[in-house]
């Protein structure tokens, strides 16, 4: 099964999903791919929420092991860095996030080693993908060892996949990924669709902490 995890920005996807996979591990089912929740600080600005804290860049922590380091950083806190400057790809420009060559690289390579099927047999896991975007999706860059991965579809080390994709695009992931996995599920960050996920992979559902942020 594909999960499709969705919703309006700042509403709490990541830590719905940390608080998700936390409680998986807790049960002994592990989780493979990637997490990535955001950086945020304290702040006055105009950016800040309603809670005062300002997003400010992305972290990637790799699944199972938790390697947590920089993804990317809100664009317009790089001097110097505009929609036409330096060397990065053309489908990266307009971003909000200026993503860090390295960092992308070890994401690839994490997903490309765990994707080698050759890999002795794994413990049957939930493989969670954080986030699909438009480089991704529209122009097949970004993430594209998540796309192989996801578009090869279940296997027995993870008979099920969780990806985060953002509203627009929930059409575009279900066409390309939901037959090689079974069908296709869309989630929001709540309890009820914590329960659905946790009773597919056979976890005991726990009621889990609803965030807002």
């Amino acid at each position: 099964m594909l999960f499709v995890l969705s919703g309006e920005v700042r509403i709490g996807k990541s830590r719905w999903l940390e608080a998700l996979i936390s409680q998986l591990h807790r049960q002994g089912i592990p989780t493979y791919g990637v997490l990535s929740p955001g950086i945020w600080i304290a702040s006055e600005s105009e950016h800040a929420d309603a809670n005062g804290f300002e997003k400010q860049g992305i972290q990637s922590v790799l699944l199972p092991g938790g390697e947590r380091f920089r993804f990317a950083v809100r664009r317009d806190l790089i001097e110097g860095v505009d929609d036409g400057a330096g060397e990065e790809p053309l489908s990266w420009r307009g971003l909000g996030w200026r993503i860090d060559d390295a960092a992308l690289d070890r994401v690839n390579a994490h997903f490309r080693e765990w994707g080698d099927r050759s890999f002795s047999q794994r413990h049957p896991g939930l493989l969670v993908v954080d986030e699909l975007g438009r480089l991704e999706l529209q122009h097949e860059d970004g993430l594209i060892e998540a796309l192989n991965v996801l578009q090869a579809g279940c296997c027995p080390s993870w008979p099920h996949s969780l990806v985060v994709v953002r509203r627009s695009l929930i059409d575009r992931a279900i066409e390309r990924f939901g037959e090689p996995w079974g069908g296709a599920h869309l989630l929001v960050p709540d309890e009820k669709s914590a329960r659905i996920v946790l009773e597919t992979l056979d976890a005991q559902p726990v009621p889990l902490p609803e965030e807002t942020s």
